[in-house]
């Protein structure tokens, strides 16, 4: 394992940790609004403090791109982008489907990514050019002939600055002929299962980088394709993704196409 990488597991395992350790008491658990329906608690602020902790003890000029604390640092290589608790909604519902998040960009550049699911010890892990695994054993994107029989995850939008039409819409293109859609509540686990081949595909749109980072190498490395909606590069900046095999990942962007050209 590259060392870098190293270091990023070693940041997710304490996080989850300090996750697990309060999951049965959180009633006890500060909750603030930072939008409406959109959390933060204490644990999620303890979990990013453990991180950027292992990190900045492994390499203290690095730069940090975080949830809850923002950016740190402007190290001109190296630039960690972490989402401590994505899914905290489930976590505070008692729905065991949460992760912690990190990535490792380099000149701009993904590089390294974990995915740490800390409920079922399930760790996805990938470098560029290196592949993706879980629990050290290698994972593949599937490979569908087409559209038929696939299943897809998704996000849902929920907050007030997020358009639910147009997400409507690509919804009911996308949908007509799969075997389904899941709305698990965590996008770094849903692209972790694309990588894993548990999903057959993946889209959301108004995501965050610290969402999708360590994710979206996850699928590159296991074999799978990434891009916005309109097929393009920017997922990151625009917050829009879509993720899959390749003969499903053009499927996908066919069908969104007169959706996209249409907003």
């Amino acid at each position: 394992m590259h060392p870098l990488l190293n270091i990023a597991v070693k940041a997710a395992r304490a996080a989850g940790q300090v996750i697990v350790r309060h999951a049965d008491r959180l009633d006890t658990v500060t909750i603030q609004d930072k939008q409406p329906n959109d959390f933060v608690t204490e644990v999620d602020r303890m979990a990013e403090r453990e991180i950027i902790r292992v990190i900045h003890r492994a390499y203290p000029g690095h730069a940090i791109l975080a949830e809850e604390s923002g950016t740190q640092g402007s190290h001109e290589e190296f630039q960690w982008v972490i989402d401590p608790l994505d899914g905290t909604t489930n976590y505070l519902h008692g729905i065991p489907q949460y992760a912690v998040s990190i990535a490792l960009k380099q000149k701009g550049r993904l590089e390294h990514g974990v995915v740490y699911d800390p409920v079922k010890e399930e760790l996805f892990a990938a470098s560029r050019g290196a592949g993706a695994t879980l629990n050290n054993r290698r994972i593949r994107v599937t490979q569908p002939r087409d559209m038929t029989g696939v299943l897809l995850g998704t996000g849902i939008p929920f907050r007030e600055d997020q358009n639910l039409d147009y997400y409507l819409r690509t919804l009911s293109v996308l949908l007509p002929g799969t075997a389904g859609v899941r709305r698990a509540g965590a996008a770094s686990l849903d692209l972790a299962y694309v990588a894993a081949g548990r999903l057959d595909g993946f889209w959301e749109i108004g995501l965050h980088e610290w969402d999708m980072a360590a994710g979206v190498l996850m699928v590159q490395e296991a074999g799978g394709l990434v891009s916005d909606l309109k097929g393009g590069p920017d997922y990151l900046a625009t917050g829009n993704v879509v993720a899959a095999g390749p003969k499903v990942f053009k499927g996908m962007l066919q069908r969104l196409n007169p959706v996209v050209n249409r907003a």
